[in-house]
Order: C-alpha cells, then sequence, then structure tokens
C-alpha cells in the first residue's frame, strides 16, 4: 500500500513539467514562440530537462508497485514476517524524493553545464541507497524461512535476481565519466530492461498466479506455471546479458543497420543472438495464456485462502462477491504475523483474534 501510495503521489507531482513542456512546444510549433528554438533565443535542452525531470520518477510510479508485490509473496512462502518493514517504507519514501533530483543523468551527453554531472552523479548513486534496503530486506526476510516453491514464489525470487543485475549496473550509468563511454549503447538498455522490465514483467506475473484463486476461485496449473517461469527466466537472461557485451564494444542504440559501421560488424553474431533469443522469449509466454484461459474455467477449484496468507483479501470467498466480505472484518494485528508464537500454525490471519499462549500450552 505504502508503494502505490508513493507512486501515486510521485505521478501527481512529475507529469505537470511534461504537459507544460508539451504546451511550451505546441506554442513553438503552432504560435511562433521561441522557448526551443535557438534562433529565438530558446534552447532545447530545456525539453530534455522538463521531459526527464517527469521521466525519472515515471520509472519509479511503474517500479514501486511490483517492489510491493514482491514483498507480499515472499513472506508467504517463506513463512516469515518482512524483515524491517518500517525501514522499507521509509526507503520507498526516501527514493520518491530523491527521483526528483536525479533526472539530469540521462544529460550528462547533451552539452549541459558540466559542473552539474558530480551533484547529479552523488545524487545517481545515493538513490541506490534504499533500493539496497529493500533487497537486503527482501534477503533477510528469505534467511532462515520454511521456503516452498510454488509459481507466485518463482517469479517474486526471479524478480529479486534479476532487479539486483540492474541495480548494480545502474551505478555505472550514474557515474559521469563512465557513462561519457556507454551513454546511449545498448549497456544502457540492457540495465533498463533489467531494472524496469524485471520488475513489470516478472513481478506481474508473480501477482497474477498469486490471486488468481482469489479472483477467479480457480488454481492456476503449476507444471505449465513452473515452465512459463523457466522459459522466461532463461530467455530473458539470454536476451539482455549479451546486450551489456554489445554496449561494451560501442553498439549505439536506436541504429537500423548496425551492418554499415565497421567497427560493428564482429558484433553481428551476437545481435542474431538477441533477435533469436528474443523470439524464444515471447514464444515462452504461450504455456502462460494457455495456463491462464485453460484454469479459468477448468482449473481446480481454489479454497478462501490455498496459500495460508495473512492479508485481509483471503478472508473473503473466492472469487469475491460484491462488497467483497460476508461479514466486515476487524483487523487485530498486521498483515505479516508468520510463526507467530500465540499460536500453533505458522500463520495468524488479521482478522483471528490472538489466542493466549497459555491456551496454546
Amino acid at each position: 500500500v505504502w508503494m502505490q501510495i508513493t507512486a501515486a503521489v510521485l505521478f501527481m507531482l512529475s507529469v505537470g513539467p511534461l504537459i507544460a513542456g508539451a504546451v511550451m512546444l505546441l506554442l513553438d510549433r503552432v504560435a511562433g514562440t521561441s522557448f526551443y528554438l535557438p534562433e529565438g533565443g530558446g534552447d532545447p535542452l530545456l525539453w530534455q530537462h522538463l521531459f526527464w525531470f517527469f521521466g525519472h520518477p515515471e520509472v519509479y510510479v511503474i517500479l514501486l508497485p511490483g517492489l510491493g508485490v514482491m514483498l507480499e509473496v515472499l513472506p508467504v512462502f517463506s513463512r516469515k514476517p518482512i524483515f524491517a518493514y518500517r525501514p522499507i517504507i521509509y526507503s520507498t519514501i526516501a527514493a520518491g524524493i530523491l527521483s526528483f533530483v536525479v533526472w539530469a543523468h540521462h544529460q550528462f551527453m547533451s552539452g549541459m553545464d558540466p559542473r552539474l554531472a558530480m551533484p547529479f552523479s552523488i545524487t545517481t548513486i545515493l538513490i541506490s541507497v534504499p533500493f539496497a534496503l529493500m533487497v537486503f530486506a527482501m534477503i533477510a526476510t528469505l534467511w532462515g524461512g520454511a521456503i516452498s516453491f510454488p509459481t507466485p514464489m518463482l517469479f517474486a525470487l526471479g524478480t529479486l535476481a534479476v532487479f539486483l543485475v540492474g541495480g548494480l549496473t545502474g551505478i555505472f550509468n550514474g557515474s559521469a565519466p563512465v557513462d561519457i563511454y556507454i551513454h546511449d549503447t545498448y549497456f544502457v538498455v540492457s540495465h533498463f530492461h533489467y531494472t524496469l522490465f524485471s520488475v513489470t514483467f516478472f513481478a506481474a506475473f508473480a501477482g497474477i498466479y498469486f490471486w488468481f484463486p482469489k479472483m477467479f476461485g480457480r488454481m492456476m496449473n503449476e507444471t505449465l506455471g513452473k515452465l512459463h517461469f523457466w522459459l522466461t527466466f532463461v530467455f530473458f537472461n539470454a536476451v539482455f546479458v549479451p546486450m551489456f557485451l554489445l554496449g561494451l564494444g560501442g553498439m549505439m542504440r536506436r541504429i537500423a543497420n548496425p551492418m554499415q559501421y565497421d567497427f560493428l560488424q564482429p558484433l553481428q553474431p551476437l545481435n542474431v543472438f538477441v533477435t533469436i533469443a528474443s523470439i524464444l522469449l515471447l514464444l515462452g509466454q504461450i504455456p502462460f495464456v494457455i495456463n491462464f484461459f485453460w484454469s479459468l474455467f477448468t482449473g481446480e477449484m481454489a479454497q478462501r485462502n490455498p496459500w495460508r496468507a495473512n492479508t485481509l483479501e483471503w478472508s473473503a470467498p473466492s472469487p469475491p462477491p460484491h462488497g467483497n466480505f460476508e461479514i466486515v472484518p476487524v483487523v487485530h494485528r498486521g498483515p505479516y504475523e508468520y510463526s507467530h508464537p500465540s499460536v500453533p500454525e505458522d500463520w495468524l490471519p488479521q482478522d483471528r483474534p490472538a489466542v493466549p499462549t497459555a491456551a496454546v500450552r
């Protein structure tokens, strides 16, 4: 919930400059103004500043809900409370604030004042600290837990693995001296996909597999689900790991035919490999489509709470009726009380009154 709220606030605050920039561009085109036209005293870099002031917070608008899904799934299948719950909330808010002061790392090569490179490099590296805390908290949540590996957990762990790669490679992009070399190359493309595509793609699948029984009252097929995960995980890395090598080899993004450059011709086998892997990644989604619609109509009927999760939605029938709950639940505790000492089971739903420890004994 905190991540959804933060994402909503980020979008609300960041979209205004983009709209203003678009209106200024329209006025330049139709009304004779010169906001971006150098011959009239304007500056085309102004558009980049306005766009990226929106564009970088927008990354976290997309990223944070996916991380929230991960933090819902991981404690359920590790049977442990979320480690450092409050610090994760503070880190989410800190990341949201910092997202507004990192935009110019997209412009190290655009001709802006070089004195800005140092402060924006510092803020860009600083924003990795809140996300590093979240990653360490996720790992600590798993540590020592009674971990099981149904399909939602596999996708959550896959998200964690690829997001970690994206975060580590982002440090290189945030350092101005390194960015001079890798700017606008396939290294940036790969980093972006490991960071954003991983969370939106893998975490979305984790959420679908996790909440499908609640939404539709049926279980998805585990065999097809695990096949879908491994095809996606393997071919995702087969697509984007070579892109790091292409970027380090100097291959620019947004070129139609790399073969027209002599220095890029030795990299063509990697390009072919990436193309084949991307096609296989797309075909790897077929098991999900089959699984989704097959389970929707003929899947095994789901229990009310098949994952033994604690959050309130699992106390509603599957699928929920109009109004969600048969009786409005009373919340007695937080949502992540796993292995609670006051009950003999390893879970304690939010709406269940605690049993005194003496009674359990």
